[in-house]
């Protein structure tokens, strides 16, 4: 017997919502569709909905609602799931609405941003029957899953402490000050918006729960103050007109690329939000040099740091146990040049890495060892597929989208407790930073999770 094609709604239609969106209009049509839209700008629903025209040319177009009228959206449309791709802040009020109206929920990460909208997800989740999935797709990333299984098999015991270092270049690091994630009320910062999917690694890893944290940190390349204090100054205050564009490293054009433009620069007049703030600006909120220490319910620390503005762009895991070591070091882009066509664009190298190696002392790629008492390093091949991620999106959408997948060993669907464990950390981070005092999870959250 055929399986009904389940039916979606997505909420919130900016960049993050096309990997969805493709997906329910081609790789996986066969078993879920798109229902309606839901954004405070109409002009980018309306390129999903041209994306929605191209791909179903005899369909009815998508309804498409204002987020004052999700409640209408949810009785009118009765959607089975709703993906919630919208600004972080806002994903707990459409969480727990969809839960309450008996909806799935498939959330980007965050889950949310703040101690309070944690303690309401999880109520509203205890009160339906209906799951919430966030996708942590860097779980699905081969050298992720590759670090899971070496710990899990116990190659190197017991696990006693983790270092994880991430860096984020000047073209992709550069692009949160630029956009509503410079707000920390919007964004809860890079230590949720961005860290929360390395907080989750570590909790997947480690199949443990965080405890304790206490952070460090600041502004110190980006904002005004710190470019001051450089003798930066007199800059436009965004990348469009600028005349200066072409030879401005900091800059991004987002007249050229077709999607940018139609997402935001055309999307202005709607409501005018700027894609294109200049990152060195009075009004950032947020941090770009951060230090956390985590401690673990079973006795592990982990020591974190995040830098949004280093040459390169990667991360370094060592994992120490009872019986040996793990290293696992990723280089996604191994420089970054200077401006030139293009370039400027290319945001995220973890989505879309930099594929050429050359004879540069540092080449993209990814090396795991394991190291053993008493024995030699050995290197863990990693089997890299086809697409984002190495692969690892195909492999989430599966799962969000293809109920009968075979039982995943390494269970890699992230559920609602996962995504507050994570964004509790970044969290607890935050009101460390504040506070200058460790935090403990339990009594940030009300209770243990």
């Amino acid at each position: 017997m055929t399986t009904p094609r389940q039916r979606y709604a997505v909420v919130g239609t900016g960049h993050r919502a096309q990997m969805y969106v493709d997906a329910l209009l081609g790789s996986h049509a066969d078993v879920g569709e798109l229902v309606a839209l839901c954004d405070p700008n109409p002009t980018r629903m309306a390129y999903y909905q041209d994306l929605h025209r191209a791909a179903r040319p005899a369909a009815c177009d998508l309804p498409q609602y204002p987020p004052e009228r999700f409640a209408d959206l949810l009785a009118e449309q009765r959607p089975d799931g709703v993906i919630v791709t919208s600004v972080d802040a806002t994903h707990a009020e459409y969480v727990c609405a969809s839960l309450a109206a008996g909806a799935a929920v498939i959330c980007e990460k965050p889950l949310t941003t703040t101690a309070r909208d944690c303690r309401r997800i999880a109520e509203a989740a205890a009160a339906s029957t209906a799951p919430v999935v966030v996708t942590f797709n860097y779980r699905y990333s081969p050298r992720n899953s590759a670090v899971r299984e070496v710990i899990a098999a116990g190659e190197i015991g017991e696990v006693t402490s983790v270092h994880f270092e991430w860096v984020l270049d000047t073209v992709h690091g550069a692009d949160y000050f630029r956009r509503w994630h410079r707000d920390k009320a919007r964004s809860g910062g890079l230590l949720v918006h961005k860290a929360s999917h390395h907080f989750d690694l570590v909790n997947w890893w480690l199949d443990d729960e965080p405890e304790r944290v206490v952070a460090m940190g600041g502004l110190r390349f980006y904002g005004a103050g710190a470019a001051a204090g450089r003798g930066v100054g007199g800059r436009p205050e965004r990348s469009h007109g600028d005349p200066g564009l072409a030879e401005d490293p900091f800059g991004i054009d987002l007249a050229a690329d077709p999607r940018l433009r139609r997402l935001y620069l055309d999307a202005e007049a709607d409501d005018g939000y700027l894609r294109d703030r200049d990152v060195f600006a009075e009004g950032i909120s947020i941090e770009d040099n951060m230090a956390v220490l985590v401690g673990y319910r079973r006795g592990a620390t982990l020591s974190y740091s995040l830098n949004a503005h280093a040459p390169w762009e990667g991360y370094r895991v060592s994992v120490n146990g009872t019986a040996g070591r793990l290293e696992l070091a990723v280089v996604e882009r191994a420089e970054v040049h200077g401006p030139r066509a293009g370039a400027r664009n290319a945001v995220d190298p973890s989505a879309h890495p930099d594929a050429d190696g050359g004879e540069r002392a540092r080449r993209p790629g990814a090396e795991l060892l394991v190291q053993r008492h008493w024995e030699p390093a050995r290197r863990v091949p990693i089997t890299e597929g086809k697409g984002a991620h190495g692969g690892g999106d195909a492999l989430l959408l599966d799962d969000l989208f293809r109920p009968d997948r075979p039982v995943d060993p390494l269970r890699r669907t992230a559920g609602w407790r996962d995504g507050v464990r994570a964004v509790g950390v970044g969290v607890a981070a935050n009101e460390s930073l504040e506070t200058g005092r460790p935090v403990d999870l339990a009594e940030l959250l009300g209770a243990p999770v």
